[in-house]
């Protein structure tokens, strides 16, 4: 008990601020850096890329207001970036930023990218449909309490703490057995602890009239980004011609749209339509996530705009993340 309290005083202290998109994190970060001399991790899968600026609504220098941002134009479109890889790089920033004194800042939207931070990494083996069948094979042959008792001879430690009604985590926890010919306990067990490897308060604005918030300002901020030049942007990539629609980078949202117009497949208003509505869509994905989270999380009212940094303060203060002097 006393070294497990040792050992997490001893993590440093970084915060996160999630959001769907369009929701005004970035510009809160910026805010919030400014006050904690604080450095902002960006926690975004399209903004690793660099060439890639209008689309994804990339701070430039002048907005950056000279605050040191990480993970923005790491990789060239054509590259592909794993949640492993943001893990670890995550981590490593993390503790360079807080061993100089500053406050790691983790900002953004993709939310595996965070969850890997605050979950850890599966080790876990994805199945495969063979094995899959044959799970539902016994299930449906000679029913679940069967499964539960083969489950019981290969793995005791999950078969009593999983449910005896549970047919999906039963099966899943079978399904490892039968990949690996060792337990789900066992895999786990080996892979370690997957608590955060350092001390992270989390934030997230999360608007509460979800349909009357997000259509408009998507609309907007895209039309915004029209009047940017972010066709020609587009137009630049593909004029590469070693990129296509089936690269992570061009399955970005807003990108893939514009894409299939500059290929003739569909109209100008078309294109406009089907990013917005990708663009709702995406950000309806991400307040799913944020409404299941499993940590502890403040919620914001993105609408809130001239509270949020007080809150924050407030929050940040009282927890002990930051000093009050």
């Amino acid at each position: 008990m006393v070294l497990d309290f040792i050992k997490d005083i001893m993590k440093p202290k970084a915060i996160s601020i999630m959001g769907p998109t369009a929701s005004g994190k970035t510009g809160l970060a910026i805010r919030l850096a400014k006050e904690i001399n604080g450095e902002i991790i960006s926690v975004d899968s399209a903004l690793i890329y660099r060439g890639m600026d209008i689309g994804t609504a990339k701070p430039d220098k002048n907005e950056q207001a000279g605050i040191p941002h990480y993970l923005l134009d790491i990789l060239d479109p054509s590259q592909s970036y794993s949640v492993a890889g943001f893990r670890e790089d995550a981590i490593k920033l993390v503790n360079d930023i807080a061993s100089r004194g500053r406050v790691p800042i983790l900002v953004g939207g993709t939310m595996l990218y965070f969850k890997s931070i605050t979950e850890g990494l599966s080790p876990l083996p994805g199945s495969t449909p063979e094995v899959r069948a044959e799970v539902e094979r016994i299930v449906a042959e000679k029913g679940l309490p069967v499964l539960r008792d083969m489950l019981k001879q290969v793995d005791m430690e999950s078969w009593s703490r999983i449910n005896e009604n549970d047919p999906q985590r039963l099966g899943r926890a079978y399904e490892v057995y039968l990949m690996c010919g060792r337990s789900m306990t066992d895999i786990i067990r080996e892979h370690g602890n997957s608590e955060p490897p350092f001390i992270l308060k989390e934030f997230a604005l999360l608007p509460d009239r979800e349909r009357k918030y997000l259509k408009p300002m998507i609309a907007e901020r895209f039309d915004m980004m029209l009047a940017s030049g972010f066709e020609e942007e587009v137009r630049k990539l593909m004029d590469r011609g070693d990129l296509n629609q089936d690269l992570p980078s061009i399955r970005s949202v807003g990108y893939r749209q514009m894409w299939m117009y500059l290929n003739g497949e569909i109209n100008y208003e078309k294109m406009r339509e089907l990013a917005v509505i990708a663009t709702c869509q995406l950000a309806k994905r991400q307040m799913t996530w944020l409404r299941g989270w499993k940590s502890k999380v403040d919620y914001l009212d993105p609408l809130n705009k001239s509270e949020n940094l007080d809150i924050i303060m407030t929050k940040l203060v009282s927890e002990g993340i930051i000093s009050g002097s």
